[in-house]
């Protein structure tokens, strides 16, 4: 089933767009899980990522010969590179939980874990080495791979004197052809079934996207609409009814009810376009990264149109031949944690930078064991990344040094703010759309 038309009387149609669905990286197919250990996947990262940097170290420091840890001499200048690990007196420890003797450390979990103490530590497959010097432990994370200028000292750490990362990826071209406007809406945060959801809120913004809003002008506006993605968190179920028991009948729909109402929703959106539906950290999917597509069986209604579609979180894509990436929020969430920065854009353009969706997985942040290859580099420049689950809308366009372009967006929690984002395909410029239903007495 597929219907695209807005409204036939007026004789507006809504406009299409080439979709390329690129998840297949995130899937989880044939992998086993046959007890391996995380270290494959940093080797994985390791090796590809060090293949890269030393490809960018003649043009850096020609003149400087390229070492191991093992290899360090005293006071003899070399680049090294390898993964960085950082040390954190915060950071939490399970064993804290379980010790006996009880710690003067509160258990109580700060909102960041960053401490003046903290130091960083470069490890390659021949050793590792305490780094002194320029590195600012507040920026990196345990997990980045990167270049380092440096020396050893007598103290038998690296003087770091200059910092070689990795720098965005390279772009496919922007297509030339005369670009039309075409919108593309950004959602995530629904919760629908929490105290905090607002069912009319979500009705609006539905309404808006089909075409049921306004007058004509607002209607031809919604015809430009193009592709709908829902970027995690999508649901709340009720908790507390998980404990393990069998549940009773009136349980049974509590716990349904939330899933029920997102799939009436989401059956309008998928009746009139394109809509992709990403897992989040609260969505009823797998807790690890990547997260596999929500099933199928929960959304018999919006299941039931070729328009919709279940995808993996991180979620990748072309839409004319402009390329998407992003992820519902946990990456980002765990680099606040982890480390500073002035605003969550900043940490944003850091995975960028690092050609890394997730560096703090799998040390902070869960993810799938891979055995060969490690998922979440970021090979191609996406021309628009988004995070799901912020606080705040934030977006902002990004330049790389090879002229790559990219459009970064923090798209908001809807249950508490009521926005949504919309991206212009045309000129990858990015409103808000707002929508409040509190009446002034």
């Amino acid at each position: 089933m597929e219907a695209m038309e807005i409204d036939s009387e007026k004789n507006l149609q809504r406009k299409h767009s080439t979709y390329n669905l690129l998840d297949e990286r995130f899937e989880i197919q044939k992998e086993m899980y046959r007890g391996q250990q995380y270290s494959q996947i940093y080797f994985a990262r390791l090796h590809m990522m060090r293949t890269l940097l030393y490809s960018l170290v003649p043009n850096w420091k020609p003149h400087l010969p390229v070492c191991t840890v093992l290899g360090l001499e005293k006071d003899k200048e070399c680049v090294v590179v390898g993964t960085l690990y950082k040390h954190m007196k915060l950071k939490p420890c399970i064993l804290d939980e379980y010790s006996k003797t009880r710690s003067t450390t509160p258990l109580v979990k700060p909102h960041n874990f960053v401490h003046p103490d903290d130091h960083l530590v470069l490890e390659d497959e021949s050793g590792r080495v305490k780094l002194a010097g320029m590195l600012s432990p507040s920026v990196y994370v345990t997990g980045s791979i990167v270049g380092l200028h440096g020396k050893e000292t007598d103290a038998g750490d690296f003087l770091v004197l200059d910092v070689l990362e990795a720098g965005l990826p390279p772009q496919i071209e922007l297509p030339l052809k005369s670009r039309e406007d075409k919108y593309v809406v950004f959602v995530s945060g629904l919760r629908v079934g929490s105290s905090s959801s607002n069912p009319l809120q979500f009705q609006l913004l539905v309404d808006h996207i089909t075409g049921h809003l306004g007058d004509e002008k607002e209607q031809g506006i919604a015809a430009q609409i193009v592709h709908v993605v829902i970027a995690g968190n999508s649901i709340e179920v009720p908790r507390g009814l998980l404990n393990g028991q069998n549940l009773a009948s009136k349980d049974q729909s509590r716990l349904s009810e939330p899933i029920k109402e997102l799939d009436i929703l989401l059956t309008q959106i998928a009746a009139g376009l394109p809509l992709d539906i990403m897992p989040g950290l609260d969505d009823p999917a797998n807790f690890a990264l990547p997260q596999q597509p929500l099933n199928r069986c929960l959304f018999p209604g919006s299941s039931a149109y070729n328009t919709f579609r279940s995808c993996t979180n991180p979620h990748c894509f072309d839409l004319d031949d402009i390329r998407f990436l992003g992820t519902s929020g946990q990456n980002i969430d765990d680099l606040e944690k982890y480390s500073e920065a002035k605003d969550k854009l900043e940490f944003v353009e850091r995975t960028l930078r690092w050609r890394h969706l997730a560096p703090t997985a799998p040390n902070t942040l869960g993810c799938y064991p891979f055995t060969d290859r490690d998922p979440f580099l970021i090979e191609s420049c996406p021309h628009v990344y988004f995070i799901g689950n912020q606080d705040k809308y934030d977006s902002r366009l990004v330049k790389g040094s090879e002229g790559q372009m990219v459009r970064l967006i923090c798209i908001p929690k809807f249950c508490e703010t009521g926005v949504a984002v919309v991206l212009n395909l045309g000129t990858l410029e990015c409103h808000t759309l707002s929508f409040g239903t509190h009446f002034s007495s």
